[in-house]
């Protein structure tokens, strides 16, 4: 039983998925929880359309902005179709041989999913759907890296392939009975299959792509910091539903996971303005926003398994961290990482998912960390860290080379030049 509490977003799944006859019999319907998870679903879904959207948004330059919020809003689109044709079966499906790689096809097209379906005690179409939205906002967060220069076309064969050859495996891996799952990683919501996925992924995509067009050269600042903002702002208040809701259920597990989110997303906002302020002499408004969604996703993985002064901890350390991936990593290493994706959801996933290992609280989420003297989950979080850094990397290197020889990647110079709103799209912003 422990196992389960462990993994609550697997848990649910496994009501549905493994049951047998007579669990599927005593397995009820609650009321409270299905609205719960029907917030939490519109919660997530708000994370990108508008959040991510605004936020993204608001820190190109103008030329680009709309082009930018498009691919939000595109991604929305392509994967919810992707979610229901094969990338939920492939994720929470037994895979037979290969369940520790992968799930089957059994609920491709959603089959045998009725309005009697259970999963736990909600409606499988509700968890299907809050599962959705973090398959839409995965590989929506990787558009950040590569801002202001790929193609419309090329993205969404990139993503679209993505979502199904490494998001999918990945969630599988950690939530739907894989290897990582049954290894013991402590991942609540999503510190391995989101951020370090999606952060990894950006990372290669930049590094493939190459700089924009008079990076270092050109005044590249953003555009319009209200709306990011806006979007910031979102961010947070739907990463409720992001990280209490994967309690899949409305009980003290969420409650402590709302409270530890708000706490790490503060924690970590404060300690982005402070250092920024004592290296550049002035706090900026685009670093208290980055450094609240650092924290947010420091906290992801932790969320259901540490206390209030471990979310403390965790998102002050974050905070740092994301600061020193988007301001100094950067730089050093000479990559154009446009909206710092890999800076911020890259690092803070890893500083998160290794800090759940150390103050992960038994009494919470039922597993103990190295500080309860279970040091061994340290090593634990790190070898599931490995395990997506290194899927998400190879992956998405092979699948934007094969997309290159399709369509190519990039726009031309003099559309980069001019903007990609008018070239791609058509229309600008007046």
């Amino acid at each position: 039983m422990r196992k389960i509490l462990m993994y609550p977003t697997a848990a649910i799944m496994f009501a549905v998925a493994s049951a047998t006859p007579a669990f599927a019999q005593d397995a009820k319907l609650d009321t409270g929880d299905t609205a719960w998870m029907l917030t939490s679903t519109v919660l997530v879904l708000l994370m990108t359309i508008p959040g991510l959207a605004l936020f993204y948004g608001g820190m190109v330059r103008k030329k680009n902005v709309l082009a930018t919020v498009m691919q939000s809003f595109a991604i929305t689109c392509l994967m919810t179709i992707l979610w229901m044709v094969a990338g939920y079966s492939l994720a929470f499906t037994d895979g037979g041989g290969m369940n520790a790689w992968i799930g089957s096809l059994d609920k491709a097209f959603f089959a045998g999913i009725g309005v009697d379906s259970l999963s736990g005690t909600i409606p499988e179409s509700v968890f299907v759907t809050f599962q959705m939205t973090f398959a839409i906002i995965t590989p929506a967060l990787i558009a950040g890296a590569f801002a202001d220069r790929m193609k419309f076309s090329a993205m969404l064969l990139f993503l679209g392939a993505w979502s199904i050859v490494v998001y999918a495996p990945i969630t599988h891996w950690v939530w739907g009975g894989g290897f990582l799952g049954s290894l013991g990683i402590l991942d609540f919501a999503g510190g391995t299959v989101v951020h370090i996925n999606a952060g990894v992924a950006g990372l290669v995509t930049a590094l493939v792509l190459g700089k924009r067009r008079g990076y270092g050269t050109e005044n590249m600042a953003p555009h319009n910091l209200v709306l990011s903002v806006i979007g910031a702002s979102l961010l947070w208040v739907g990463w409720f539903g992001f990280n209490a809701g994967s309690a899949g259920a409305a009980n003290g597990t969420a409650g402590m996971a709302m409270v530890v989110t708000q706490i790490a997303a503060a924690a970590a906002a404060l300690s982005w303005m402070t250092v920024e302020w004592l290296v550049r002499g002035k706090p900026s408004v685009l670093g208290i926003i980055s450094g609240a969604i650092g924290g947010l996703v420091a906290i992801t993985p932790a969320s259901g398994y540490v206390d209030p002064l471990g979310a403390l901890v965790i998102g002050i350390v974050g905070g740092v961290a994301c600061y020193w991936g988007a301001a100094k990593l950067k730089v050093m290493l000479g990559y154009d990482d446009s909206l710092d994706a890999f800076g911020v959801h890259g690092i803070g996933g890893i500083v998160g998912a290794l800090l759940t290992g150390v103050f992960a609280v038994e009494a919470i989420g039922g597993a103990p960390g190295a500080i309860e003297g279970n040091v061994s989950q340290v090593w634990t979080q790190f070898i599931g860290i490995l395990a997506t850094v290194v899927w998400s990397a190879v992956a998405t290197f092979v699948i934007l080379k094969v997309v290159q020889m399709l369509v190519g990647l990039r726009v031309d110079e003099e559309s980069e030049i001019e903007g990609l709103d008018i070239n791609l799209h058509g229309e600008v912003v007046q």
